[in-house]
């Protein structure tokens, strides 16, 4: 049996000023990971592609490994980029293989196509017209019709934070093993809702998301071989961003269009719970000011780099330095020049920096807006570790080389490759311990709570500034269907078409 398994993975936020060349995918390399590398970095992992692997060896496959790029989000994918590891991939399978396993993103918008992921697949059915494929998604998925269309077996994270991709690598390719060894014949339904779930309301551990993702591990309990309901990636300007399902069945096509309407229609009548509710920040950071438990996460949702923010606007952590808010810890600001400006100064040094603020936002009209903030170099790092677990348990890491600036009240980190601060292995690679501060501002949404959720004795959520707002009217759609709630109130399911 010879498996073709490999990577090309990315969320694309089209309001992102941040570019994703090549080397975004290849972590400081000169390309993303190819052959053995590959094996190298991902077994063991907590990871779909890591799953992928072990599948391949308990089975005694011989595996091909031609590219795994995964770049943090950020904006278009340039099409140099994606034809590098696309070409990759489908000049593998035009070599010939028994199946096909794929870890992909599901909201990959590269120059020139609204759907990174349905043009790969598209590309690879021309060389290879009837070799099953097996695809694991992200749960933020903007479900184009091509996807199903050209993969025999679909199946997205279940959990956000996304604590379960080892399991869905294992959902989307089990089947297709089945399928080889003439055990299953996969049937697929898919469809979408009118809706953009705010990322603010899609994790799984809240109501509403939770009792749709607990629906969609019942039906596979009771047989189904993937439900997955897609909460969708709403920064995107495409038509089809927002809310989708897709269920695969072993040869009921019927179950799986009943199964597949019901996910959906759970997702629908509680569509008003997606909707996120703003506070100004100025009430929020009285708030926390007020609150005793420590420590406190403030949360700058609006400039989450794993959303495709530039994570180095500065009017959250402005903020806390204006109030005064003291004993507390920032994670993290990106500024490559001022991290090497701290080098250059070096550890224990005593620093003037023009902070942040050094990437404009053309898609919000915004200029990207320094901060003077004096203060001590407390730590140089070289910014790689490991991921301590649960989310992608063992894959590396790598903040680029790093600092922290100490002003006395904050300490402040600073890197220089987009990292969310999700898994402690990051704070530790800087040496920050957050569990000793009163307050915690991470620049980041739902993915906090997998590794430093535990931590945490209260929360309050902030609205800064970034490119993945969570004001709606801010974002200039133009090319997104319409109408779509919350955005059109009157928006309404129209028949189905979908198969």
């Amino acid at each position: 049996m010879r498996l073709l398994i490999a990577q090309m993975k990315h969320e694309t936020n089209t309001f992102s000023p941040v570019p994703t060349p090549l080397e975004r995918f290849a972590h400081g390399r000169p390309h993303p990971y190819e052959g053995e590398e590959i094996r190298e970095a991902f077994k063991g992992t907590g990871t779909a592609i890591g799953a992928f692997l072990d599948l391949a060896e308990r089975a005694g496959a011989e595996v091909v490994l031609p590219v795994a790029g995964n770049a943090a989000p950020s904006g278009p994918v340039e099409r140099a980029a994606f034809e590098y590891m696309a070409g990759r991939i489908v000049a593998a399978a035009a070599e010939g293989c028994d199946a096909i396993l794929l870890d992909l993103h599901g909201a990959m918008v590269p120059e020139g196509f609204d759907d990174g992921e349905g043009e790969l697949l598209r590309r690879i059915r021309e060389v290879a017209p009837k070799v099953p494929i097996g695809v694991a998604l992200d749960m933020h998925t903007n479900l184009f019709p091509a996807m199903a269309e050209h993969a025999t077996v679909l199946a997205g994270y279940q959990t956000y934070p996304h604590v379960d991709m080892y399991d869905t690598g294992l959902r989307a390719a089990r089947p297709v093993l089945a399928v080889l060894a003439g055990k299953a014949r996969p049937a697929m339904a898919f469809g979408m809702r009118p809706m953009l779930p705010h990322v603010m309301r899609q994790a799984s551990l809240d109501s509403p998301n939770k009792e749709i993702q607990e629906r969609a591990r019942q039906m596979e309990q009771a047989g189904t071989l993937a439900a997955t309901f897609f909460v969708g990636f709403p920064h995107a300007d495409i038509p089809c961003a927002g809310a989708s399902a897709v269920v695969v069945t072993d040869g009921d096509a019927a179950r799986a269009r009943r199964e597949c309407d019901e996910l959906l229609d759970m997702a629908w009548a509680e569509r008003a719970r997606f909707v996120y509710e703003l506070e100004p920040l100025e009430a929020s950071i009285e708030r926390a000011a007020a609150i005793a438990a420590r420590p406190l996460v403030l949360l700058d949702h609006y400039d989450n780099c794993a959303s495709g923010g530039t994570m180095d606007t500065m009017t959250v952590l402005g903020a806390m330095l204006d109030a005064g808010l003291e004993d507390a810890a920032a994670f993290a600001i990106f500024d490559p020049d001022a991290v090497r400006q701290m080098q250059a100064a070096g550890a224990g040094a005593n620093v003037t920096l023009a902070l942040g603020g050094k990437l404009d936002m053309p898609s919000l009209g915004l200029k990207g807006v320094p901060r003077t903030v004096s203060g001590k170099v407390k730590r140089l790092a070289d910014g790689k570790y490991r991921n301590e677990g649960p989310m992608a348990k063992g894959e590396r890491g790598d903040m680029g080389s790093s600092a922290v600036l100490d002003t006395g009240r904050v300490e402040i980190a600073v890197i220089s490759r987009h990292v969310e601060p999700y898994d402690m292995g990051s704070f530790r690679a800087l040496g920050l311990e957050p569990a000793k501060k009163r307050y915690l501002m991470l620049k980041s949404r739902v993915h906090w709570r997998a590794g430093l959720g535990p931590l945490a004795r209260a929360v309050v959520e902030c609205a800064g500034t970034g490119v993945c707002t969570s004001d709606y009217s801010q974002l200039g759609f133009s090319r997104l269907r319409r109408p779509v709630y919350p955005l059109d109130r009157d928006a309404s399911v129209l028949p189905r078409s979908s198969s």
